[in-house]
């Protein structure tokens, strides 16, 4: 047996995938460099990497600072705990640097190493400071259908998407699901902005706002099918939190550090929101990071507690100072590099290509905003009746031509929708390989229909 089919006998036998079934593994990539935006596996063969990986690769692959910062930062001090007494430069540095690029309301960051973990701590700190303002049954959590916040317990139960749910059920308690604002799939004439804002408020007068805690939204949803919301939707849901008392906490996990063409996403509307959580771009992959912001208010209250409601919540590797030096180095290079200016710019020019993918009978809408990008299937442009099984194979063949993407499967309504073939560049892929992308998507829809 040679090296390659060792290795991949090994791999079969001994390693549980994400997302893992054997038949979806039965002809697996195994990746072995990157560079730029493009991966090679070990047979020698070159993709585009349509999806930064799994949308984090925000500076492309194979960056070598990235690596020199971690070794000098593992020579120096590879690991020290950040729990209260203790505190490492790379994990002061990093918080107050990613402060300084967040809303002005923000005050501090709490780490950790990815986005679940995020967003776990996220309903942890609204509890938190909801017990702190004396209203300890403000616990309920409300996320939209479609948004995904993780896999984690309480994140996958804040998680629309049921075959993620399917077979780890029960949910946690307290967690509820409203429409997203999907203009392509809302129903009549209305503004899917207002009318999905409204149906917030709906839940929490039916719910009782002296039991809601937070409303948690992702400023484009991602993994649901890059689903971006009309301009008139976080405004009115702003309003609509500061009216009843609910918290918003923004899950920036895939939209932040610059893949919309802003360093945070709900900038392009124009509200703050009281709790951040992010994740991937942080460090562009290249090591495990994620945390929550916290406005100041919040942070007050964690600040001004007596030593019995202290915040007791904590994690090994919070503040790990290898991921937090690295986590720098990463913005040094989108800033130096001008790369949240150019997912704006080079964003358009990819929603400009896949605009002209509309022309096919099997394309039923296109969205995207900076460097996320979308193209829903329908079996029927004029009843937007959705096309199921037909993402799968599009991207079989998108595979065969060197593209990676992904596809979010059809389905999970109401609304119910078509197949949805995902995209997110890394920010700095060359304006070429973007029209590559489109040219690539045209000729897989083509061929898989």
């Amino acid at each position: 047996m040679n090296d390659l089919s060792s290795l991949f006998a090994a791999d079969q036998r001994h390693l549980i995938h994400p997302l893992h079934h054997p038949k979806d593994h039965a002809a697996a990539k195994i990746f072995v460099s990157g560079k730029g935006a493009m991966l090679t596996t070990d047979d020698g063969r070159e993709y585009i990497d349509g999806l930064s990986c799994l949308w984090n690769v925000n500076v492309g692959h194979g960056r070598k600072e990235l690596a020199e910062a971690s070794a000098r930062q593992m020579e120096k001090l590879g690991y020290a705990s950040a729990y209260a007494g203790f505190s490492n430069e790379p994990a002061i540095r990093l918080a107050e640097r990613i402060v300084g690029l967040a809303y002005d309301n923000m005050a501090a960051a709490y780490f950790t190493t990815g986005g679940a973990e995020s967003n776990e701590s996220a309903f942890k700190f609204a509890r938190y400071y909801w017990k702190r303002m004396g209203k300890p049954e403000k616990v309920k959590i409300i996320s939209r259908r479609y948004g995904y916040h993780g896999v984690t317990m309480a994140a996958m139960s804040a998680t629309s998407l049921p075959g993620y749910q399917k077979m780890f059920g029960p949910m946690v308690p307290n967690f509820h699901q409203v429409v997203p604002p999907y203009p392509y799939r809302w129903p009549g004439n209305g503004d899917a902005g207002i009318g999905a804002a409204d149906a917030v408020e709906e839940a929490i007068l039916e719910h009782g706002a002296d039991t809601v805690a937070a409303i948690i939204c992702e400023p484009v949803m991602g993994a649901g099918g890059v689903i971006v919301p009309p301009p008139t939707y976080f405004p009115r849901l702003r309003e609509i939190c500061d009216r009843h008392g609910v918290l918003l906490i923004a899950d920036e996990v895939i939209t932040g550090f610059g893949r919309t063409g802003r360093w945070f996403a709900l900038g392009h509307w124009g509200i703050e929101p009281d709790l951040m959580s992010f994740a991937k771009g942080v460090t562009s992959g290249y090591l495990p990071l994620g945390g929550v912001i916290v406005s100041k208010k919040i942070h007050a209250a964690i600040e001004d507690a007596p030593m019995d409601e202290k915040f007791m919540h904590a994690a090994t590797y919070s503040g790990h100072p290898v991921c937090c030096a690295v986590g720098l180095a990463n913005i040094d290079i989108i800033e130096k590099e001008g790369l949240v200016d150019r997912a704006a710019v080079m964003g358009k020019r990819l929603l400009a290509g896949l605009e002209t993918l509309r022309s096919h009978p099997s394309v039923g809408d296109v969205r995207g905003l900076g460097m996320l990008g979308a193209v829903e299937l329908v079996k029927d442009q004029g009843t937007r009746a959705p096309e199921l099984g037909m993402g799968g194979r599009v991207v079989a063949e998108a595979g065969k031509r060197g593209l990676i993407l992904r596809q979010r499967g059809g389905g999970d309504g109401p609304p119910a929708s078509g197949d949805t073939l995902c995209l997110a560049p890394p920010l700095m892929t060359p304006e070429a390989t973007l029209d590559r992308i489109v040219q690539i998507l045209g000729d897989s829809i083509a061929a898989a229909a």
